[in-house]
């Protein structure tokens, strides 16, 4: 489960980062190179979650997507200095709850 946490976390700083650096590139008129290393950035985005185990392409992406919500509060927090209220946080703990359910409900 640890491995695939790492995943989550890593393709989350993928999509997330890459997404920051393209957004920078057209909203804040920064130097062409960061729209296209974000834009690699958002490829290798692509290609972490198919080292996932879980046989399901729509669960393991569903369930990246509450890590995701989390990591996205966590960043804008950090890397955008506006801090979550507490409507961000609750909406983050649902979605991890959800992810929780996804990825650990007992299936046959």
């Amino acid at each position: 489960m640890l491995f695939a946490f790492l995943l989550f976390i890593f393709a989350g700083l993928a999509e997330i980062g890459g997404g920051y650096l393209v957004w920078l590139w057209l909203r804040e008129a920064k130097p062409f190179w960061m729209g296209v290393t974000g834009g690699l950035i958002l490829i290798l985005y692509g290609v972490i979650p198919t080292f996932q185990k879980f046989p399901s392409f729509g669960r393991v992406y569903a369930a990246y997507g509450g890590v995701f919500i989390i990591l996205s509060v966590l960043w804008g927090w950090w890397v955008d200095k506006k801090t979550p209220d507490i409507y961000d946080w609750s909406g983050a703990v649902i979605c991890l709850a959800g992810v929780l359910v996804m990825l650990w409900a007992p299936r046959h």
